[in-house]
Formats: structure tokens, sequence, C-alpha cells
């Protein structure tokens, strides 16, 4: 097997949508980025920790990890106690149950040379459990209807289902930096149906680079998204409101721009780094150049810098209160609630139009405190 499935789990959200997007991608190279190291030494760093908090044997990664820091070192301790935490509710029904870590899951009866690896994988009487844990602080990843965890299920049902009465699916997403927590419990019946229903027949039209293409969401993790002319379509129909006043288009028009703004913007940031990269290549565009951008001082040695201005008199450093995050990893939580607790607060936050499906509550408008005063 390769490194990484045509099909994988962790772009099963994109081909399902846009089935075509996984052959297209074959044409493009794999970009590494300083996010995906970083979630890489954050998934090493809370194997390690996890293991440890099992009683199994483990090795620690710590000084071999490049972006390690007291944030990391919280969100893995905070990992490995949610995990033992379910493995100790998993042994109040099943006096055995299995802890898997890291473990590498085929769900290729279902998908084309399909496979994955399941981060923490528990396996009760009757509970399948699978925790997936996500270091990035952008975009906040549900369970709910999450069909990367689904495929890890699959693979986890090939290895156990003759071997435990499964009945009930656990998926859990653990995104510490974003404060997430978000299960999903479904049938085990539910979610074989799905598989039979709706992902084995797009997974074949994804394998055979067949299907339609789709736009949405997910095309912020493709490769192709930069010079793809399905999204350029897409993007672009929003010329039919002609880039009039916003008080001259209609409330349905207003609607239909707001569910797309946000694909809008992501999509010209993509052409423009595209455009960027292509110039820095040799790429001549018509009628733009390559410049310097503006570039701010800096210091060559900073120990000389110090060492000069103490010697004419003067002291370099500037005093500064860390911020709540900084103080909460110098002081840890709990001694950190036990000391500030009384003296932080939190402001409203500024208002934000977003979608009905939010979980975030709706604001109080003017309007509403109107109507409730009469």
């Amino acid at each position: 097997m390769g490194k990484h499935a045509l099909l994988s789990a962790s772009s099963s959200r994109r081909w399902l949508n846009c089935p075509p997007s996984a052959r297209l991608c074959e044409n493009y190279e794999d970009k590494s980025s300083d996010f995906a190291a970083e979630g890489t030494d954050a998934h090493s760093l809370c194997e390690y920790k996890l293991r440890k908090a099992l009683g199994m044997e483990a090795e620690d990664p710590t000084e071999n990890l490049t972006y390690y820091n007291g944030e990391m070192e919280e969100c893995a301790n905070g990992y490995a106690a949610f995990a033992l935490e379910l493995v100790e509710q998993a042994k109040q029904n099943c006096p055995d149950p299995i802890v898997l870590i890291e473990q590498k899951l085929d769900y290729s009866k279902y998908v084309e040379s399909g496979f994955g690896t399941g981060d923490c994988v528990i396996v009760a009487d009757d509970t399948l459990h699978i925790v997936d844990y996500k270091h990035g602080r952008g975009v906040l990843v549900e369970a709910e209807g999450n069909p990367q965890m689904r495929l890890y299920v699959l693979g986890a049902l090939e290895i156990f289902d003759c071997l435990y009465d499964i009945s009930t699916i656990s998926m859990t997403i653990y995104q510490p930096r974003r404060a997430n927590i978000s299960t999903c419990t479904v049938p085990r019946q539910e979610l074989l149906d799905w598989a039979n229903q709706v992902l084995m027949p797009t997974a074949k039209l994804a394998f055979n680079g067949g299907g339609e293409f789709h736009c949405g969401e997910w095309c912020q993790f493709c490769k192709a998204k930069a010079d793809c002319r399905e999204r350029a379509k897409a993007n672009m129909a929003l010329a039919q409101y002609e880039f009039r006043q916003p008080p001259l288009l209609t409330d349905e028009e207003v609607e239909t721009i707001l569910g797309q703004l946000d694909e809008l913007i992501s999509w010209a940031s993509d052409i423009k780094e595209y455009a960027l990269q292509a110039a820095i290549s040799g790429k001549h565009w018509s009628g733009y150049k390559l410049v310097e951008g503006r570039a701010n001082r800096r210091y060559t040695d900073e120990n000389a810098v110090v060492n000069a201005v103490k010697a004419a008199g003067y002291d370099p450093y500037e005093q500064k209160l860390l911020g709540v995050t900084a103080m909460t990893t110098l002081l840890g939580k709990k001694q950190f609630n036990d000391i500030l607790g009384g003296l932080i607060t939190k402001p409203q936050g500024k208002p934000t139009l977003v979608p009905e499906n939010d979980k975030r509550p709706a604001m109080t408008t003017i309007i509403d405190d109107f109507k409730e005063d009469n």
C-alpha cells in the first residue's frame, strides 16, 4: 500500500461530495505545510501520552518534535485523560475492552484500496468507540455525519465485528485548541446502511474518475482548488449581481450572496496565491510583475543589541503581562482558576452573521429588545 490511499478517510468529505476530484488530485504534488507538520508532532505526542497512561511501553518523542511547546503538552495530556476516561467507562460493561492506538484500519470492503489510521479505538461488548484527535484551531470539526470517522468505524468493524456483539457506534472528535469535544452515537445498522447505499456507489464513481464536480466547503482542502474550472464557474456566478450596491439588492439576492461569500473569498485568495507561485517559478502574467513586498527591519544579533543598549545605560526590555492563554500554560488550569478565577472576565464578542445551523445562541438585537418591552 502507498502512503496515502486515493480515497483516503481524511479526504472523504471532498470525494464523497465531488467524486471526480479524487482522480483530478492525482495530477498534483503533495505539498507539506507547517500546520500539517505541527499536527503530526501533536499526534506523536498524543500517542505517547496515551500509551503511557495505559501502562504501555512508549518512547518519549518530545526532544524530536519541532513544534513542541507548552500548549501542545497540555493538549496531549488532555487527550490522554479523555481517552482514559472512555476506557474506564467501557470497563463498567466489559471487563476487558480492547484499546488500540494509531491502528491501521482497512475499509476496502466498501472503498477500493481504502485504508486509514484510527487515533484511538476502544472495543467493548456492545459499543465501538473511536476518538480522532484534531490539533488545528482553524476549522471546527464535528462528529455528526463525519465521513472520516465513519470510514474508520467500518475498518474497525471488519476486525472486531465477529469477536464482539457490537450494536452501538460512538465517534468523538477531540479538538482542544477549539475547546471542541464533539461526539456522535449511531446504531451499527444505520452506519452499515450508509456504507452500502451511499458510500459504496459514490466511492466506485470516484475511483473510476466518474461523477459530477460539485463545489462546497470541501474545496478548501482540494489540491486542484486554484485552477478548478468548476469552482471558478460557481464563484463567477455571483457576477450576475453586477456588484451593485447592497441597498439595491433584494433580500433574496443578499441571502444568496451571503451563502457564497466565504467560498468566493477563499477562491479569490487561492487564485492569487496560485498566480504568485507561478510567477515566482517564471510565469509571466500579462499586465503584472513581481516586486519586493514591504519588509520590516530586524536585529541581526539580539544578544549584541542587548549588550550595546545596556552599555549605553538603557534597559532594552519591556515588561508586559502574559496573556490569558500564556498565563494558563504557565500556572496550569487548576492553579490558574484558583489564583485568577475571580479576575477573569469575557466581554461580549463582536456580532457575526452565521448560518442558522451554527451551534452558538442567537444574539438579542435592538428590535428584539423593543418587542419584549411591548
